[in-house]
């Protein structure tokens, strides 16, 4: 048996753009999409706080650190720039898989600049406005292009948080 598990988000990004002539998807700056583990064309759940609509989609890559988020197609019609959404996806598993596996969450600033990426525990919530948190991984250590990854597979930090194969 499988089960469907929530795997990764990026919450409450800012709409940069909206364009109602492209063809249709999301267009996710590539720094951000990698903090949530979220792949090129990997289907996704896109919620915008602002109007409370929920659509499916799939992701684009957009310039590494441009902090792009533009909702394309009909879609477009769904949000506006300005507007907050929240971009989740979803993986299957076995359920010994489930038991252990940790799903990555991102957190932005009104920017959309990642402020804390973390991975959930499924421990209780005592504050429901705050995930469940196992750690908080270093986001320095994130991005190798851009901060000498070694060979290792370590930043120049040690590699400090929890990595999975995502």
């Amino acid at each position: 048996m499988t089960v469907t598990m929530f795997k990764g988000k990026l919450h409450r990004l800012t709409v940069t753009e909206a364009d109602l002539y492209y063809e249709g998807s999301i267009t996710l700056d590539r720094e951000l999409m990698e903090a949530a583990h979220l792949l090129p064309y990997e289907r996704v759940q896109v919620l915008n706080v602002n109007a409370g609509t929920r659509l499916e989609t799939y992701t684009i890559p957009a310039k590494a650190g441009s902090r792009t988020v533009c909702l394309n197609g009909p879609a477009a019609r769904l949000v506006a720039p300005g507007d907050q959404v929240i971009v989740i996806a979803y993986a299957d598993m076995s359920v010994e898989e489930a038991a252990t596996f940790r799903p990555r969450v991102v957190l932005v600033d009104a920017e959309n600049n990642p402020t804390q990426v973390l991975d959930l525990d499924g421990a209780d919530v005592s504050d429901p406005h705050q995930p469940a948190v196992t750690n908080a991984i270093d986001r320095s250590d994130l991005w190798a292009p851009t901060l000498g990854r070694s060979a290792s597979g370590r930043g120049r930090k040690g590699g400090r948080g929890r990595r999975s194969a995502w």
